[in-house]
C-alpha cells in the first residue's frame, strides 16, 4: 500500500534513510519500515541497518536505495591521484 509511494520517493532523491524517507512521505516510521522490509524481500530495493550518532546519541535505522543503483562519486580528488 505505502510502497508506490516510497519507490517514487527513493528514485528521485537516491539513497536515504527510513527516518527521511518517513519525514518527506508523510507515512508513519513503522509502516516505513515494514514496507522496507516487503521491498527488500521482493528485490526492488536494497537496504543495511545502520547506527548514526546525534550529539553522541545512537539512532538505529535502514539505508535504503533502489537494487542495482550505484551512488555517484564524490566530487573531488581522491587519495593516490
Amino acid at each position: 500500500m505505502y510502497a508506490t509511494p516510497i519507490l517514487q520517493y527513493l528514485k528521485k532523491n537516491g539513497q536515504q534513510l527510513d527516518l527521511e524517507i518517513a519525514a518527506a512521505t508523510g507515512i508513519p516510521l513503522p509502516k516505513v519500515r515494514i514496507s522496507l522490509s516487503d521491498l527488500s524481500a521482493r528485490g526492488e530495493i536494497s537496504r543495511c541497518n545502520v547506527t548514526k550518532f546525534n550529539n553522541g546519541k545512537a539512532i538505529e535505522g535502514m539505508l535504503c536505495r533502489i537494487a542495482g543503483t550505484i551512488p555517484p562519486k564524490t566530487p573531488g580528488r581522491k587519495p593516490g591521484s
